[in-house]
């Protein structure tokens, strides 16, 4: 390859550093668009409990109307006064909380003049019942414009709840589906975060760590003597190529040296050493040195103890060793500079390689940190998904209690409506036999006024046969008795039929009462019977608003769940991607040791390279 290191490892450091970088801007981006459609949310949800504040206002004026009607006592139009004094701030806050919305804004301009309408329909009933009393008050309400009215209001109310719901169920579904996309975008950006960094460390350890160590483990045997090497550098153009490729020249050079010496050492000192160029200084050093053995002995000794600084001086041009002395000084002096330049140039590239694995190992122990923190991150919001799936659950199960009990109570209130229904026929029925006996009290008074005249007649008959007996003296005696008897049964007839008068008279004054009062009850039975078809319809009315708010609960837990399943399957992914992060981290630690190995090579030549002075 022909990068240079440096640049390999940039490129590296720069790959991992762009997709950090388009990881944290995508999660930066998802969380901006989670916070707006949060805020979006929350004024959706704003905007129903208005609606619903505007609806209990307009119930609260009609409760009390009626109220007011049936009772024409002020205390009644209290909530009237009141929910007309919120009316006005509840639309000004609708308009406000819909500002963006033309549709909904064209809907409440719509719903201010029936507002307005149904108000000033109350306000009318209200100051009917004031000045002339119940009855025109009543035939006001049964004209049905009030209904009409409230049905509008009401049509207008659902269109606006309607298309909030819509709306809210539209963001909601852009909130989960921008959490979606920032979980798989981090998760992707993780793993890939991850296959650089492990990619970077196989590369790092195939293409720089093995070939120093290949270098490393070649210089230690030629410093052990041991000249053959099976070092090859490839096709490398870089600075662990060059190194490989003059290791090999110098241990080339070294074993034909050798070679030389070897011949030397054995007393052939007519061996000719016939350097590689020009500039073979070790070459001419020991064809000089073969000349002049003898007489360099000393001299010898000298250089054999490290000294090249002293003076040759060949006795003639025939002085081979003297002059082999002379040149291999020379030549010793020059290898020792290029030698120690090399040394420099191996412990600087030594001590750049070990300062960027090092980087490289801090940089993946980063990487293993965030991914720790990211699986920590995960875990607690893996903890609030399940709270949140609870919380719904207990939701939708007390919902349910809820529409189970709504259910009952408007079956008790059906019942009522029936048993009220019975109780007026009842007493329809009562009234219907009370008036039949107040005519049958009539006609016994009649009958007792014909007994009384009779009784009046009888006792004339007794007086007038008393006298005619006692014309007819002894002769009419008996008839006299008979007279008697029958002015004595003519007083009492006479005083029964007033004791019957009276009591039939006492039986007529409360046959009256209770005309009067079962007149009353029927009217208060009617008014039940109203009220208890008003209540039913309430309860009906909020049995089914429960009933679609525990299915919204059911859904809501639904979903909790389908979140927390996904959240379980995140943890997973991440802990995967904490091991290969670990085991990255160990690899570029091993790289790391074996970069300090190469250094510590390189101070050693230069401490071997010290050892001669020039």
């Amino acid at each position: 390859m022909n990068t240079t290191i440096g640049a390999k490892l940039w490129l590296s450091f720069l790959a991992i550093l762009t997709i950090l970088l388009v990881v944290g801007s995508a999660s930066y981006l998802s969380t901006a668009k989670l916070t707006e459609t949060a805020q979006l949310v929350s004024r959706t949800l704003e905007v129903q409990g208005r609606l619903k504040d505007l609806m209990n206002a307009m119930d609260d004026m009609q409760i009390a109307q009626r109220g007011y009607v049936i009772t024409g006592e002020d205390s009644y139009l209290e909530p009237y006064h009141a929910a007309r004094d919120q009316l006005d701030g509840i639309l000004r806050g609708l308009k406000e909380l819909t500002a963006d919305s033309a549709e909904q804004q064209r809907r409440l301009e719509h719903i201010g003049p029936v507002i307005s309408a149904r108000v000033a329909y109350t306000g009318e009933i209200v100051e009917l019942r004031r000045t002339k009393g119940f009855e025109p008050a009543r035939k006001l309400m049964v004209t049905g414009k009030g209904k009409k009215l409230t049905d509008e209001l009401q049509a207008i109310g659902r269109e606006i709840e309607d298309q909030e719901v819509s709306l809210l169920k539209r963001r909601q579904e852009d909130a989960r589906a921008g959490a979606e996309s920032a979980v798989l975008t981090i998760i992707g950006g993780v793993l890939v975060a991850a296959a650089l960094v492990a990619g970077a460390g196989i590369f790092l350890t195939r293409h720089i760590a093995r070939p120093l160590q290949e270098v490393t483990e070649v210089a230690e045997r030629i410093t052990a003597g041991e000249l053959a090497t099976d070092l090859s550098p490839g096709n490398r153009k870089d600075e662990i190529g060059t190194l490989m490729q003059a290791f090999v020249r110098m241990a080339e050079s070294l074993q034909a040296k050798s070679r030389l010496a070897e011949q030397i050492a054995a007393g052939n000192l007519g061996a000719q050493a016939v350097p590689d160029s020009p500039r073979d200084v070790l070459g001419n050093a020991l064809a000089a040195m073969v000349e002049s053995l003898r007489a360099k002995a000393l001299l010898a000794e000298q250089i054999a103890g490290g000294d090249l600084s002293a003076q040759i001086a060949p006795q003639s041009p025939q002085d081979v060793l003297g002059n082999a002395l002379a040149a291999m000084v020379a030549s010793l002096r020059k290898m020792t500079q290029e030698i120690g330049e090399g040394i420099n140039v191996l412990a600087a590239s030594a001590s750049e390689i070990v300062a960027s694995t090092t980087q490289v190992a801090s940089s993946s122990a980063e990487t293993a940190t965030a991914v720790s923190q990211t699986m920590a991150t995960v875990e607690e919001v893996k903890q609030t998904s399940q709270l949140a799936a609870e919380k719904a659950r207990q939701v939708s199960e007390s919902a349910q209690r809820t529409v189970e009990i709504s259910k009952s109570g408007r079956k008790s209130v059906d019942e009522s409506v029936e048993s009220m229904h019975r109780i007026q026929e009842q007493m329809e029925s009562i009234a219907e036999s009370i008036v039949r006996l107040s005519e049958q009290g009539q006609a016994i008074g009649e009958i007792i006024a014909t007994v009384n005249d009779l009784a009046e007649q009888s006792n004339l008959l007794a007086v007038n046969a008393a006298i005619e007996a006692a014309k007819a003296g002894d002769q009419g005696k008996g008839f006299a008795v008979v007279a008697q008897e029958v002015k004595s049964l003519a007083e009492q007839s006479k005083q029964a039929t007033a004791q019957v008068r009276a009591i039939l008279g006492d039986i007529q004054k409360a046959t009256g009462g209770a005309v009067m009062a079962t007149e009353q009850g029927n009217k208060a039975v009617e008014a039940g019977v109203k009220l208890s078809a008003e209540v039913g319809e309430s309860i009906r009315v909020l049995a089914e608003s429960i009933a679609e708010a525990a299915r919204a609960a059911t859904q809501i837990a639904v979903s909790a769940q389908q979140q927390l399943v996904g959240m379980d399957q995140a943890v997973l992914a991440i802990q995967n991607i904490r091991e290969a992060s670990s085991q990255n981290v160990a690899s570029t630690r091993q790289t790391e040791g074996a970069a300090q190995n190469l250094h510590e090579l390189g101070v050693k030549l230069k401490q071997l390279v010290a050892r001669y002075r020039a």
